[in-house]
């Protein structure tokens, strides 16, 4: 194993990740609060391996360059950009929102939770297809 397999396992992370988020959201809208715990707690700590491995691949490898396929770029480009922007914003909100569960403040937990899950839902979920189209689908295309 070497720098340059580490996409396939940042992506993986990622698809466990958003396994996690789900399977942690229908706990806790069964009211399984033990169980929603276990499954945020683990989906923050896949999650944190994942920022690792990002950022020890990049560090290393540097940037991957889309092909120029005209309108597959353009889509490309829309799921990639809104990915950064929200990657950027929910890491202070993951915190922020664990920070209220760990202190019991439920209400808080709550209120910021409602922003913080679909925005790590669609990180997540945009990192697995990211990580697809750059690495899988148009590898042949350049």
């Amino acid at each position: 194993m070497n720098v340059y397999d580490l996409p396939a396992i940042n992506a993986t992370l990622n698809g466990i990740a958003t396994v996690l988020l789900s399977s942690g959201y229908v706990a806790i809208r069964l009211g399984r609060k033990e169980l929603h715990k276990a499954l945020m707690i683990s989906a923050l700590v896949v999650s944190a391996a994942f920022l690792a491995c990002y950022l020890i691949y990049h560090y290393h490898a540097g940037s991957k360059p889309f092909p120029d396929l005209g309108w597959i770029k353009t889509v490309y480009l829309v799921i990639l950009i809104p990915h950064i922007i929200l990657a950027a914003v929910m890491v202070p909100m993951i915190l922020k929102t664990f920070w209220h569960a760990f202190r019991g403040e439920w209400e808080s937990h709550k209120k910021i939770a409602r922003w913080t899950f679909p925005i790590w839902m669609y990180v997540s979920l945009t990192g697995v297809v990211i990580y697809l189209m750059l690495y899988q689908w148009f590898t042949t295309a350049s």
